[in-house]
């Protein structure tokens, strides 16, 4: 523990040594350009005075930073944020004037205006040197966080309850596989201390899988968790034709609607109602706490919160200057990687460029750190329960591929996050016990418009007879990263091509899910059969079910209730799917149950298309510009993972199965009452009823 310490010390000099020095050195380099910054006496002096009047005046400058900067703060605390940041600069000229002036030589002047620029320069300089240095530090970067938080603990007033309180961590889009994967390649130690894969008897967590619902996507699984219900959730996106409009996950109005629904159809608040927190998610689950939550991004109120978080974080410069510097450095990787990639002729391969490098920058950095901050702040308030979600790893797979080298350093990166939260663990007023879980996987595999040349749509108008456009327009992706950087900067969460209310009629509307897709026909007012259809489009499903990239449709029959089609004119009636799977049989156990339960969802889609999938090697094709897909049936997509501590009762009996994320909303709940934590109350539909 000693030797511990003492490097800690000697890590801290010696950083702070390093931005001494280059703050010397940066102000001898201003002294040669600006005419009116001087470092030397009217008669000259010698280079050794100069440095040594540039190494006081750097020093006097950092110290005096350091000690006057943090009491001028407190004493502008009521100046709007932007005003602040403008009088930073102001306020550093003077205090580099107050620097030169305790010079005992007096060699060094400047005017006013000058100084400011000098100050300015060597904050940004010293910022970001000692913020490089200790980009890696996450010891520095914690204690800062303890300094903040033990201030607000201060002023938050009564003590906090002995029982342990709760934080769920939602690593977004990691497959149950593929965290064992990277925790035998060594990439999460953490969680392979957890583990401990060597020996099961020092384990401190248990891990299982989990079977989504069809839709499996954040959308439907999220709500599902947090809310107790995901009824009436198909998909991503959907078109309802009750509301002629079309329902997204990640827009704000929709989040807050379908939050809306679930709490109703639930019967009460969410998992969070009591004490909870809820940071980075779609839904709040009924937190008083929110921050960068999505259901509440569309308000215009004075409760809104969904950017708050990310005002408490970037207040502290340090904050910034460490996110920033790994923000710039992300977008670099990513340009970096995708060049790599677009060289070496990788397939499959879809589109980086744009904007994407700046989105998944984003992902990886910023809502990461905000949400990290978040989460470590929540824990040293002593809140009950927290619940937030880590978009990183779902948003380079989806481009780089769930294998890829890439996304494993994204999982690194995640799992240098859960030992930081563990770290601040043992520094919360109350025990903490942390449950890491995903709620979905990713399946791999080309796109269906890369493999085909047209895409789901095309296809859907050529089985009606309409003019199918020459060159396949993409179909964008839309992922949970892109929604919160809209949602941050204030720009509505409405996709390309994609419309509240569709302006003709008469053509059907094909929405993609991943490697899920939708049709529906928006002049008809119910959901059509498969006889209406094929009365209205003969060839149209005959064409979508003998196609190589589709594995099975979903319809509804008159003579049957609902029936799976699939090639070769293989129709499977709904109840006949145990003992007959058809076209079912490639997509595992639990496909047939996933069916029938979103074929009894009043806005199930007209059609609902599954794509291909191969068993041996797990591939699907995306419907979506993803070569890491999610949300539909097939592969890895389908099997998230549930991490928790062996203090928890087991999830399920033994030999039993985890399904779905109602299942799995129980699961929490019922590890919530054995902390003396929030008790949810649950009422049955049939008790409302009565």
């Amino acid at each position: 523990m000693r030797g511990v310490r003492w490097r800690r010390v000697a890590s801290q000099v010696g950083r702070s040594v390093a931005v001494w020095a280059v703050s010397t050195l940066t102000m001898l380099v201003l002294a040669g350009i600006l005419p009116e910054f001087r470092l030397r006496s009217a008669d000259g002096d010698s280079a050794t005075d100069i440095a040594v009047t540039a190494a006081f005046g750097a020093g006097a400058f950092g110290l005096l930073s350091a000690v006057v900067w943090p009491l001028l703060v407190r004493l502008l605390l009521l100046v709007p944020a932007l005003v602040l940041g403008l009088l930073v600069f102001f306020l550093n000229g003077a205090l580099l004037l107050l620097a030169l002036r305790l010079d005992p030589g007096e060699r060094g002047t400047a005017a006013p205006e000058t100084a400011v620029v000098v100050a300015a320069v060597m904050s940004a300089v010293a910022s970001a040197t000692g913020a490089a240095l200790a980009v890696r530090d996450d010891d520095a970067y914690r204690r800062r966080l303890y300094r903040l938080s033990d201030r607000r603990r201060r002023r938050s007033g009564p003590p906090c309850p002995a029982s342990p309180g709760t934080v769920f961590l939602q690593l977004d889009g990691v497959g149950h596989d593929v965290l064992l994967g990277a925790v035998g390649k060594g990439l999460m130690p953490t969680v392979a201390r957890w583990l401990d894969i060597g020996d099961g008897a020092r384990s401190t967590h248990r891990l299982i899988p989990w079977r989504t619902d069809w839709s499996s996507q954040t959308g439907a699984s999220q709500l599902g968790i947090l809310h107790g219900s995901n009824h009436d959730v198909p998909a991503f996106r959907w078109y309802e034709k009750d509301t002629r409009e079309v329902v997204v996950c990640n827009r704000p109005t929709s989040a807050a609607e379908l939050q809306r629904r679930a709490s109703g159809y639930a019967g009460h608040g969410g998992l969070l109602a009591v004490d909870g927190a809820s940071r980075g998610n779609l839904f709040s689950g009924g937190a008083g706490q929110q921050a960068l939550v999505l259901s509440i991004a569309g308000r215009r109120s004075r409760e809104n919160r969904s950017r708050a978080g990310y005002f408490a974080y970037f207040s502290d410069p340090a904050n910034a200057v460490r996110t920033a510097l790994s923000f710039a450095a992300e977008v670099g990787r990513e340009i970096g990687q995708s060049t790599r990639a677009r060289l070496a002729k990788q397939r499959p391969r879809v589109s980086r460029g744009g904007l994407y490098p700046l989105v998944r920058a984003f992902a990886t950095v910023v809502e990461r750190d905000v949400v990290v901050a978040a989460v470590t702040g929540d824990m040293l308030a002593g809140r009950t329960a927290v619940y937030a979600d880590l978009v990183a790893y779902d948003e380079v797979a989806h481009h780089s591929g769930p294998a890829s080298r890439d996304a494993q350093k994204v999982l690194e990166r995640l799992d240098r996050s859960l030992a930081l939260i563990e770290k601040v663990a043992e520094h919360a007023p109350r025990p903490y016990r942390i449950v890491v879980l995903s709620d979905h996987g990713q399946s791999p595999g080309e796109t269906f418009r890369s493999r085909y040349g047209l895409t789901l749509g095309d296809l859907v108008r050529a089985g009606c007879g309409l003019p199918v456009p020459r060159r396949a327009e993409r179909t964008r992706s839309g992922t949970e990263a892109r929604a919160a950087v809209r949602a941050a900067l204030r720009i509505p969460v409405e996709e390309h091509g994609e419309q509240h209310r569709p302006t003709r009629r008469s053509e059907p509307i094909v929405l993609a899910s991943g490697n899920l897709g939708l049709v529906s026909f928006p002049d008809v007012t119910h959901r059509m059969s498969k006889e209406e259809i094929d009365a209205r489009h003969p060839a149209l499903l005959p064409t979508l079910a003998n196609h190589p990239g589709i594995g099975f449709l979903l319809v509804r029959s008159d003579e049957h209730g609902g029936v799976v089609l699939g090639a070769y004119g293989a129709e499977i009636p709904l109840a006949d799917l145990d003992d007959n799977p058809g076209p079912l049989a490639a997509f595992g156990p639990g496909a047939a149950d996933a069916v029938r339960r979103t074929h009894s969802f009043p806005h199930a889609a007209d059609i609902m298309v599954n794509s291909f999938h191969d068993p041996a090697d797990g591939e699907v094709l995306a419907f979506e510009e993803q070569i890491g897909s999610h949300g539909g049936l097939g592969g890895e997509q389908g099997k998230p993972f549930l991490l928790s501590p062996l203090g928890f009762s087991p999830p399920v009996d033994e030999g039993e199965e985890l399904v779905g994320a109602e299942h799995v909303h129980r699961v929490l709940r019922r590890w919530m009452r054995e902390s003396d934590g929030p008790q949810v109350p649950m009422v049955s539909r049939e008790e409302r009823a009565a």
